[in-house]
């Protein structure tokens, strides 16, 4: 396997690193503007088989020849690159995914399906934790629990030592963590998309010890097109970010106060954007270098007959690759996606989301070879 990642950042260098634990991946080339910022995980495997190159994404013509000779591109790159850098490896004959996130160019995405089937190839949006794994998760309950009533997602990246006041690190970007605070989150109601506020409808969930209780609320992007997928299927289906208790005491009122709007302000005579502003003065505050992290996630499934199924995870910061667990989540599973379209075991062309086209047991299996494992917690009732 020839394998193309864009991005050398930490989820791309993430992917590349899972990448080059298999033996059948002959090369990964990992291309970015500045491909030498990629992680220092990365940076010491010091692999004949990595190779680095200069991609400027806004260049088609160069991104077009960047792909010549490889079986799959996984891209990394921001979410407003996904629809160009899709067509592209459509158009080079390359299976594609990427880390999705943004709802509205995954449906973009969904126009190119049928110039994905007349080249026999697959491109699959939202690769990562959530969207992604949660999304292989939730469609498998469905399928066991047969008429579902119900969906329930959790998922949070949380330090492992919590600090006040918002006992929070940044564990991705800070900017597109504060669009999903800020953006209505889609949701099915009475089995019918519908908006709910993000920031809203907050509740507890309990884990195991050490993590013990955390607060969920709504955020945007979690499920990407499952609501309209599953509509008039499933009666309630909603996703919400976890976050240590009182962290939405903090946020709301920031929000309110008009701190993360991106919309210009008159501050002496210069125009500031709030968020902007936001960003830089907290995050040295959220950057924690040293800092831990861990992942947990939860998904419910309940049917109209009482059936319930529920898978969990708490994934952990791994201290002697020195790689996140938000990287363990989110990289490698983009990296398991494009492994298992090159190999046979997606086998499906065209343009579909992971719960569409990612088988669940193989892909569960992948996860726990790499010491990620997501545990089913419940079965049948009655």
């Amino acid at each position: 396997m020839r394998m193309l990642v864009l991005g050398a950042g930490l989820q791309g260098s993430a992917c590349a690193y899972d990448l080059l634990q298999r033996p059948d991946v002959e090369r990964v080339t990992l291309a970015d503007l500045h491909p030498t910022r990629a992680a220092p995980f990365l940076k010491k495997k010091k692999s004949k088989r990595l190779v680095g190159a200069r991609l400027d994404a806004r260049r088609g013509p160069q991104l077009g020849k960047l792909m010549r000779g490889h079986d799959a591109v996984m891209n990394a790159l921001p979410y407003y690159f996904n629809y160009p850098v899709t067509k592209a490896a459509i158009a080079a004959g390359l299976h594609y995914s990427d880390l999705g996130g943004n709802t509205e160019i995954v449906q973009q995405q969904k126009t190119l399906h049928n110039a994905a089937q007349k080249k026999k190839v697959s491109a699959i949006p939202d690769c990562g934790l959530a969207p992604g794994m949660v999304n292989i998760i939730a469609a498998e309950g469905i399928r066991r629990v047969g008429d579902a009533e119900s969906v329930k997602i959790f998922v949070g990246g949380l330090p492992q030592r919590p600090e006040p006041p918002l006992n929070y690190q940044i564990v991705y970007s800070l900017e597109g963590a504060l669009d999903y605070y800020t953006t209505p989150s889609w949701v099915l109601r009475e089995g019918r998309p519908t908006r709910v506020d993000a920031l809203s409808e907050l509740e507890d969930v309990v884990f195991p010890g050490p993590v013990g209780t955390l607060e969920a609320f709504h955020t945007g992007g979690g499920i990407s097109t499952m609501p309209w997928t599953y509509s008039g299927q499933v009666r309630t289906m909603e996703y919400k970010t976890l976050r240590y208790p009182g962290h939405v005491a903090v946020m709301r009122p920031i929000r309110e106060l008009g701190l993360l709007s991106v919309n210009p302000v008159d501050v002496k005579g210069t125009k500031i954007t709030p968020r902007d502003a936001f960003i830089a003065a907290v995050s040295p505050q959220l950057a924690k270098p040293n800092g831990r992290d861990l992942v947990a996630l939860r998904v419910e499934v309940t049917g109209r007959n009482g059936r319930r199924v529920a898978w969990e995870l708490l994934d952990y910061y791994d201290d002697r690759a020195g790689i996140s667990a938000m990287m363990r989540t989110t990289g490698f599973s983009l990296a398991i996606t494009g492994v298992m379209q090159v190999d046979g075991r997606i086998t499906a062309t065209g343009v579909h989301t992971p719960d569409q086209a990612v088988p669940f047991q193989p892909y569960v299996d992948e996860l726990r070879r790499r010491g990620v494992v997501i545990r089913e917690t419940s079965v049948a009732k009655g």
